[in-house]
């Protein structure tokens, strides 16, 4: 328990301090805003953190419009804050999940998809994986 409210901790902490609007310049005061609280990925399976000594990575990514990832999966929870721009995940079954600028998720874990930048700019995110030392963030799918 006190590793996921670690994690949730430096999750929030963070995107606070990637998003100036979280701050009230004119009154000194700070603000805070609920972004992302689940025990579930966007595909409703539960959060399982790895085996091992913990090990937390937060990556900005940026994908120009139009691009794609390829098929990949993730064996660590992530959770990602869109910054700029709009991503479709994509399933194997093809189901969808749209999200836009300002919106976070927990990605699906041990589970095969896509994404593809579908906005107009490119799409910048902030990417945390709550990993493990020597264990992999994203595996490429062999059938890409």
């Amino acid at each position: 328990m006190k590793y996921s409210l670690r994690i949730i901790t430096l999750f929030v902490t963070l995107i606070l301090i990637f998003n100036s609007e979280s701050v009230a310049q004119s009154n000194n005061t700070i603000s805070s805003n609920l972004i992302l609280q689940t025990t579930t990925s966007w595909d409703g399976n539960p959060i399982v953190y790895p085996d091992g000594e913990a090990e937390i990575t937060a990556l900005r990514i940026d994908i120009p419009s139009g691009t794609e990832t390829g098929w990949h999966f993730h064996p660590v929870p992530s959770f990602a804050y869109v910054m700029e721009g709009s991503l479709e995940l994509i399933m194997e079954d093809g189901s969808t999940l749209l999200i836009n600028k300002g919106e976070a998720l927990a990605e699906v874990t041990n589970t095969v998809h896509s994404g593809k930048s579908v906005g107009e700019s490119t799409l910048k995110l902030i990417v945390f994986y709550a990993g493990a030392i020597d264990k992999e963030l994203t595996i490429m799918s062999s059938d890409d």
